[in-house]
């Protein structure tokens, strides 16, 4: 019997031949990703249990990227940041991206593939549950808790648990109007947000394999939404063009067997999938985006790591070219990277930034993931009690993005955007 991708990976970086679902095995990370929430965390239990004086296990593998709750005037959120930069300049850390510096990026999930960190084949932990946004790339990737993250940090080692892989392959061509966004809600919808508790979801097919990166980035991102243990999609040319334009470090590649055991297949048709939300107050609450006419919104927000990529804006602009919005609409570019897009791309001779402008649309916040987990009083586009935001962020869980009394409705770039310009839950394809 053959290994899928995940099993693969695991069994490389466990130094054994093969590994089957459910063994438990000691895995060698290749890098550790953490940031302003759960950085002092994990560098307090560092210094905890390894020592004042301890040093990383290795510096070249260890990114410290602040990009939660930076923008604001709280305290509390400063000294986060302030323990994280010592911390890096104790360790002598080549990839600190200090907030307030030249080398500061932004959002860490789209930070760490812009900055050459991602590599197929590659285990990758971050303390962050949408660390498997990494598995776009061929690699294992998941979230972990502060303990286990400090552990990493002085070790380079983990104990975990193979977990059994649920295969959702997508073929056919994409119509108008339908994103990675929504192939991962009508997953997620369809397999429940515990449904894929503690697997691995690998995404295959020929629709997969006719995204972008950003697309991709998007679907892996959000199989934590599902329960699952990581996001998966096997290194294809463009993946390597991708890494290969950002980085020089050696990897390897893997991929299924065709023998490989799973634990459960799920096909879908491309041809078949339309524009859908999540409604509150989970993500697996499906509706199709034209059977929801009838719910308003107050607001509408484009940005995070699943909705704050320059393609996610440009997708944007293709709706709001000529257009203007009727609700407020927040715009957060992911990255230091997509916010210079906003002036470098254009559409018709027009910037990015300048259609967002014409539409109405709220100035474009500084990078960061600002809204999207809720932050301070003074976060740019945090909810107030009982509106309701349509947003491309990836979690709606009452609070998520400021006010408990507020509703979070997830959609696409196009929905969201589509949604903006009438006031109410719009498909897009009504603009296209």
């Amino acid at each position: 019997m053959g290994m899928t991708i995940t099993e693969k990976i695991l069994a490389h970086a466990a130094g054994y031949a093969s590994v089957r679902a459910g063994d438990n095995v000691w895995v060698q990370a290749d890098l550790l990703m953490t940031h302003d929430v759960c950085g002092p965390g994990t560098i307090g239990i560092f210094k905890r249990e390894f020592g004042a004086t301890a040093r990383v296990w290795d510096r070249e593998r260890v990114v410290l990227t602040p990009d939660h709750y930076i923008f604001t005037a709280d305290d509390k959120c400063h000294r986060n940041v302030d323990t994280c930069r010592q911390f890096a300049a104790e360790q002598n850390l080549p990839y600190y991206y200090d907030p307030g510096t030249p080398s500061y990026s932004g959002v860490c999930h789209i930070t760490l593939p812009q900055k050459g960190h991602c590599r197929p084949g590659e285990v990758v932990f971050g303390t962050d549950s949408h660390t498997c946004t990494y598995g776009a790339f061929g690699a294992f990737s998941t979230g972990i808790g502060n303990t286990d993250a400090a552990f990493v940090m002085g070790t380079g080692k983990l104990l975990l648990k193979v977990p059994a892989t649920m295969r959702f392959s997508v073929d056919g061509v994409l119509p108008k109007g339908v994103m990675g966004k929504d192939v991962i809600l009508r997953i997620i919808g369809d397999v429940g947000f515990d449904g894929a508790t503690y697997r691995a979801l690998e995404f295959c097919g020929s629709a997969i394999r006719a995204m972008p990166m950003s697309e991709r980035l998007t679907i892996c991102n959000m199989a934590i939404e599902a329960g699952g243990k990581n996001g998966i999609i096997a290194a294809d040319e463009k993946t390597l063009d991708y890494v290969r334009a950002r980085t020089d470090k050696p990897f390897r590649c893997f991929e299924s067997d065709a023998d490989a055991e799973y634990l459960s297949e799920h096909a879908y048709r491309a041809e078949e999938l339309v524009p859908v939300v999540a409604l509150p107050h989970a993500p697996d609450r499906l509706a199709d985006a034209a059977a929801c006419g009838h719910i308003h919104i107050d607001r509408a927000y484009i940005g995070s790591c699943t909705g704050g990529k320059t393609e996610d804006f440009v997708a944007a602009a293709t709706i709001l070219k000529g257009r203007h919005v009727r609700v407020d609409t927040f715009l957060v570019p992911a990255t230091t990277e997509v916010a210079a897009d906003l002036d470098r791309v254009s559409i018709g001779g027009t910037s990015l930034r300048q259609i967002f402008a014409a539409a109405g649309c709220l100035e474009p916040a500084e990078p960061s993931c600002a809204a999207c987990l809720g932050g301070p009083v003074d976060t740019f586009g945090r909810t107030h009690a009982k509106e309701t935001v349509i947003s491309t962020t990836n979690r709606n869980f009452p609070g998520r993005m400021g006010s408990k009394a507020s509703a979070v409705i997830l959609a696409s770039p196009l929905t969201a955007a589509a949604s903006a310009v009438t006031g109410r839950v719009t498909d897009p394809r009504e603009f296209m």
